[in-house]
């Protein structure tokens, strides 16, 4: 693995490696589909950050489920804008279904607040999340995720399907700003 990688004028460090990564979401799948047996669960794939984690996941599950994928936009560069702004929505219906929302990352919590609260408006038997990476430091929206890859302090992490302005996604492992490189 490379040292460092830089984009948009950042320089980033190894952070969280790509076998790390699939042993944590084999662990995942597992408790998912353990919690899941009784019925067919619709995975909710959050766009575009978390389709590497909800397509890992989803092929590790040992049960029946279905896939589906809807886009919310809270982050512009590397902050968020504190704005959820709705850009493809869920069309099926998920009336007494189990669903499980698949985000990349959580951090202020305002978009997974919000999704929850629209989803359980529409009567399913169950909503969790599954989140790949958590930062309880700057969560502020009173929501925490059901299943959770990797803790991570309030730092900006990009691979593995998260961004810098669009650039990144496509890094096996995930990298954070090499803060020392910076100064």
């Amino acid at each position: 693995m490379k040292q460092k990688v830089t984009y948009k004028g950042l320089t980033f460090r190894p952070f969280i490696s790509a076998d790390e990564i699939r042993a944590r979401v084999a662990q995942i799948a597992r408790a998912v589909s353990d919690d899941c047996r009784e019925g067919t669960p619709l995975i909710v794939c959050v766009l575009n950050g978390a389709f590497p984690f909800a397509s890992d996941l989803f092929r590790q599950l040992d049960i029946d489920a279905e896939i589906t994928f809807i886009r919310l936009r809270s982050y512009e560069g590397t902050s968020s804008t504190g704005v959820v702004k709705e850009v493809v929505g869920l069309t099926e219906d998920i009336s007494g279904r189990d669903v499980v929302i698949v985000e990349d990352i959580i951090d202020t919590g305002r978009t997974i607040a919000r999704l929850v609260e629209d989803l359980r408006k529409r009567n399913p038997a169950s909503v969790r999340v599954a989140s790949l990476l958590y930062k309880p430091d700057t969560c502020c929206a009173g929501v925490a995720p059901d299943y959770v890859g990797f803790t991570i302090p309030p730092k900006f992490i990009i691979g593995y399907g998260l961004d810098i302005d669009g650039l990144a996604r496509n890094l096996p492992d995930i990298w954070v700003v090499d803060e020392a490189a910076e100064q």
